[in-house]
């Protein structure tokens, strides 16, 4: 008997089979292991099969497109959470719990206009430099406290001192 399910993650879909068997996963007609390259994705894929301690005892035949390796991966993941769901249904608690059965929602976020990406801004000259008005405002500080510190006194126009 098949079990088919499908799973999402970023822009890739997985459409995966799931079947009684000896425990191989096929992506893309490839042996999964030489298909998602880094470790890391090959254990993600493999977690609800661990979490049902169902490893050895269904083959997994999954098509995956769009996005990279590690979208890819996480849609196949899914998609396998929810095939082990329609094996068995009491799979649902340890699914669950572990949140093999949560559409990971996070996406690329657009790029906005006036905007360098979705969240950067371009420099601008007023924000580029705010250490030198800092240091201008450093040295007017100091000006006027030596200038408070002078004994003698200040030399002051008088209306008589106006020529005019």
């Amino acid at each position: 008997m098949k079990y088919y399910a499908t799973g999402r993650r970023k822009t890739a879909i997985a459409r995966v089979w799931l079947m009684p068997g000896e425990g191989k996963i096929t992506i893309n007609r490839r042996d999964a292991e030489d298909y998602l390259t880094r470790a890391t994705n090959m254990k993600f894929v493999e977690q609800p099969l661990h979490a049902t301690g169902t490893r050895e005892q269904y083959d997994i035949w999954a098509t995956a497109k769009g996005g990279g390796l590690s979208g890819q991966a996480g849609a196949v993941r899914l998609g396998i959470a929810r095939a082990l769901l329609r094996v068995n249904g009491e799979f649902r608690g340890e699914l669950k719990a572990e949140g093999h059965l949560t559409r990971d929602p996070r996406k690329k976020e657009r790029k906005k206009y006036g905007r360098r990406g979705a969240r950067a801004r371009f420099q601008s000259a007023s924000a580029s430099r705010p250490a030198a008005s800092a240091k201008k405002a450093l040295a007017t500080a100091r000006a006027f406290s030596f200038s408070k510190r002078r004994s003698l006194p200040r030399p002051t126009r008088s209306r008589s001192d106006d020529p005019g």
